[in-house]
Order: C-alpha cells, then sequence, then structure tokens
C-alpha cells in the first residue's frame, strides 16, 4: 500500500531525516518508536505532507511521487485517503463533537449535511461518545476529545491514517480508553502508523515495529521478534529502559 524510499528533511543545517525507506502493506499496524528528537514525528508530517521532504520517493497506491517535487493536486489525492490524528487533539474549540466531525465532509468533501451528520453520528457512536454529540471540546476530557479526532480519522474512511503520539497528552487514566479504540480499528484492518510510547501498543497490537535514533531507522522488525530478539545493542537499551 505505501513504499517510501531515501526520505530526507532537515531544518537550516540540522538534518532531522537521513534517509528513511519504509514498506507498509494493507492491514499493518506499525508503531513508531524512538527518543525524543530522533525524527519520528518527521517523518510522519512528511508522509502526510504537513511537512516538505527535501529528498526520496513514496509509492502510493501502485502511483509513485517524488517527494520534493510533488505537486499540490497529487497531494490533495493523497490526503483524501490518508487520516491524521494529532498529539493535541486539533479540535475547532467552538464546534461540537458532531460539527467537529462533520466538517472536513461538508468543507473538503462537498458532502451534503445531513449525509455528513449521518457519518458523524455513526463515527462518535464506535469511539463511544454517542452521548456527546453537542458537547464541545471544553466540556469533554482529554480522553474524549482524542476520540472525537479519531472519530472524525475515521469518518473520512481512510486507508491509512497517521497517529503522532495520539495518548501523550493524556492523564494515565484516560489514556487506555483511546488505545482500546485504536486496538479495534486494529482489529478491523485499519493500517495505521502510530508514533507512540506505549509499549504495551506496540507489543501487543503492532504487527511491526521500527526503532528510530538519530535520523535513521535503527532496526525494523515484526513486533514478536523486536520486543523478544532485538538485534541492535541501541535497541536493547531502549527496551531495558522501559522494563525497570
Amino acid at each position: 500500500m505505501l513504499e517510501i524510499h531515501g526520505i530526507k528533511k532537515a531544518f537550516g543545517s540540522l538534518q532531522v531525516l537521513k534517509g528513511i525507506d519504509l514498506h507498509v502493506n494493507q492491514g499493518d499496524v506499525v508503531a513508531i518508536l524512538g527518543p525524543s528528537g530522533s525524527g519520528k514525528t518527521t517523518l510522519l508530517r512528511c508522509l502526510n505532507f504537513l511537512e516538505s521532504s527535501d529528498a526520496g520517493t513514496m509509492v502510493f497506491d501502485g502511483e509513485t511521487f517524488q517527494m520534493n517535487s510533488i505537486s499540490k493536486r497529487d497531494i490533495r489525492a493523497i490526503r483524501k485517503k490518508t487520516a491524521f490524528v494529532f498529539q493535541n487533539y486539533n479540535l475547532f474549540l467552538n464546534k461540537t463533537a458532531i460539527q467537529n466531525v462533520m466538517e472536513g465532509l461538508v468543507i473538503a468533501r462537498k458532502m451534503p449535511k445531513e449525509q455528513a451528520r449521518d457519518i458523524a453520528r455513526k463515527a462518535l457512536d464506535k469511539v463511544g461518545l454517542s452521548d456527546r454529540y453537542d458537547y464541545y471540546p471544553y466540556q469533554l476530557s482529554g480522553g474524549q476529545q482524542q476520540r472525537v479526532a479519531i472519530a472524525r480519522a475515521m469518518a473520512t474512511e481512510p486507508e491509512i491514517i497517521y497517529f503522532d503520539e495520539p495518548t501523550s497528552a493524556l492523564d494515565p487514566e484516560l489514556t487506555g480508553e483511546v488505545l482500546s479504540v485504536m486496538r479495534q480499528l486494529a482489529d478491523e484492518g485499519m493500517t495505521m502508523l502510530v508514533v507512540t510510547h506505549e509499549m504495551s501498543f506496540a507489543c501487543n497490537v503492532s504487527s511491526h515495529v521500527i526503532f528510530m535514533e538519530d535520523g535513521v531507522i535503527a532496526e525494523q522488525n515484526s513486533a514478536e521478534a523486536f520486543f523478544n530478539a532485538p538485534k541492535e545493542e541501541r535497541t536493547k537499551a531502549f527496551l531495558a529502559n522501559f522494563n525497570q
């Protein structure tokens, strides 16, 4: 479904991505791990063109794109098949939960409001917010806001959802409800790339794990092999810190 080759990104003299290669099949759940500053979020943002790449190619749905010269038209076409869940929800504060989910359908996809409302209801129901349609973000907990954001992503029926540390802004007791929704999506076959520090999710839900450090992929493997038999010393040290 998705292949990337040689993705590079620099901010001034700081080389954040130094040549990333990745292959994602339909239904894969890829956990992206690594220390802060390793380039995880930048990679995700480049894949959804929230940041422009300096070099590299993307193969998406059988079409090949040059990342540093891709047209706005192609970016729009790819974004219609993908969704992005941000660390800090990125909800419209002046809109209710159902309006937040409807917004992209009505504005970007020109969908009739009643059709969009029906899709939004079903998406909110799926994440356990059937009683929160008309609540504004300030009336919702952090976990509920993030579930609205996931419902918004689901409503567009994407082929891939990118998650950028979706639980890092949440208190521990709220993390579980968001991970439960993501686990449900994984069980249903949704393709996901997830930047996360949640080792239990990476170990028990993801199908593949990549470990990034200093702008490169230091190790990648199936989740089982990654956690049970890591190859690189740096990976072993990283995992040891979480197992203490």
